[in-house]
């Protein structure tokens, strides 16, 4: 079983950037695909990005593509979130997520229903 706690959240402007870490203990995350997903007051939780097992896939929602990055450090056994060009519309509880399978496609990848375990969220504010 794998724990995951996310930092780097806050208030930024728009246009401004923002990298999101998640960090695990108990088990490497090069056993896990990962995700982030995000959640807006009044609103769906939604898919952000996902990053295969072996690092060698990423999908992005189209709300982010060309804008934020998810990638892993394996050394320190974090994935991170770069988000840039931050818009009003990116302010959310952004949570990263782990799923024990390994995601073929970006429909498996986008749906939170697949991960196995969660983050606690970490707020990110973007003001206008």
């Amino acid at each position: 079983q794998v724990q995951l706690v996310e930092s780097g959240g806050g208030l930024v402007q728009a246009g401004g950037s923002l990298r999101l870490s998640c960090a695990a203990s108990g088990r490497t995350l090069s056993s896990y695909s990962m995700g982030w997903f995000r959640q807006a007051p009044g609103k769906e939780r939604e898919f952000v990005a996902s990053l295969t097992r072996n690092g060698g896939s990423t999908w992005y929602s189209d709300s982010v593509k060309g804008r934020f990055i998810i990638s892993r450090d394996s050394a320190k056994n974090t994935v991170y979130l770069q988000m840039n060009n931050v818009k009003p519309e990116d302010t959310a509880v952004y949570s990263c997520a782990a799923a024990q399978r390994a995601f073929s496609s970006s429909w498996w990848a986008s749906s939170y229903n697949k991960y196995d375990y969660w983050g606690q969220g970490t707020q990110v504010t973007v003001s206008s």
